[in-house]
């Protein structure tokens, strides 16, 4: 008893998460799908390529002579129309659709914590106006918002590169993901917003602010070292709940053909190429399961992590 008083409560909330048996396995899951991502295929360690078997060594972009191979001891996940590893091509499209899901969710994370920040400590007027603008885009359809955003942008970047300055087939990929993440975090702040929004208001009338008031402090220094303190928590499990839904919206337009563009590859873009090879005479499934899986497995540990963290940092879970 004497050791939980001395613990603070992000101690006590680590506690909690260890414990939920759930939600830990999930993150082991996670830690180790993310080091498979980053260090596959594992030919890239210099010392460990001569021992390794040969179907952790082959490169993503590398093409063989055996298209269409099922799923065998050289290509355990088989090989795609043209030959290649689609271990490694799923390998390669999950770094992609991580790293969408992270930035989206940084860029939503930004603009949310500082909107719903600012609306709920300035109050008021101000509270209604911004949270006015916020209910607009609320009625928005947000689908069809980033799809319409993200075709204008491809468009835009096709122009550039047939323009007599003709923009390098480099550069337009960059600029089109840069695209995409503005597009899937200009729509995913929204509830941010809001939950901070709430947080903020329901702090903002304690009597430690009042007391920093008193003593002299700024307002800028009050959010940012008294409230914001308060509310990550709750920033944190939104969060980790924030980034699989940025993962499915990026892999929803790969699969329309809107997101990552070939030679790159996303989860979502590896399961409409295996759709495409979907008919009546033959179905190389491995095209489509296994980034399926891969991706299914990937939302589930970041929702089960999420879900543990939430109820880690309720402040009336037991310590």
């Amino acid at each position: 008893m004497n050791e939980r008083l001395h613990l603070s409560p992000n101690q006590r909330a680590w506690r909690r998460f260890r414990r939920n048996r759930g939600a830990a396995a999930a993150l082991l899951v996670l830690l180790v799908l993310i080091a498979l991502v980053l260090l596959w295929p594992l030919g890239k360690l210099a010392p460990a390529a001569t021992v390794l078997p040969k179907a952790m060594t082959h490169l993503p972009d590398s093409i063989s002579d055996t298209p269409f191979a099922p799923p065998s001891w050289e290509h355990w996940f088989g090989t795609d129309a043209h030959g290649r590893d689609l271990l490694s091509r799923v390998c390669h499209g999950a770094r992609i659709s991580l790293l969408v899901g992270l930035v989206g969710a940084a860029v939503s994370l930004v603009i949310g914590v500082l909107w719903g920040a600012v609306a709920g400590y300035g109050g008021g007027r101000w509270d209604s106006v911004m949270m006015r603008f916020v209910d607009v885009l609320y009625a928005m359809p947000t689908v069809v918002f980033v799809i319409v955003l993200v075709t204008a942008i491809n468009a835009k970047l096709e122009k550039w590169q047939a323009g007599p300055h003709g923009l390098s087939e480099r550069h337009a990929q960059l600029l089109q993901m840069a695209g995409l993440f503005v597009g899937l975090g200009a729509v995913s702040w929204l509830t941010m917003a809001r939950i901070v929004r709430g947080q903020v208001l329901s702090l903002r009338r304690r009597p430690f602010i009042d007391a920093s008031l008193v003593l002299g402090a700024s307002h800028a220094r009050i959010v940012r070292r008294h409230i914001l303190p308060n509310v990550y928590g709750v920033i944190i499990v939104y969060l980790t709940l924030m980034i699989p839904s940025i993962i499915l919206y990026e892999s929803f337009l790969s699969y329309l053909g809107l997101g990552i563009q070939p030679p790159q590859a996303s989860l979502g873009s590896l399961m409409a190429s295996g759709a495409e090879q979907i008919n009546p005479i033959r179905i190389y499934w491995w095209l489509i399961v296994f980034p399926g899986a891969v991706l299914a497995l990937t939302l589930l540990a970041l929702t089960f992590v999420g879900d543990g963290l939430r109820d880690a940092f309720d402040p009336r879970g037991e310590s």
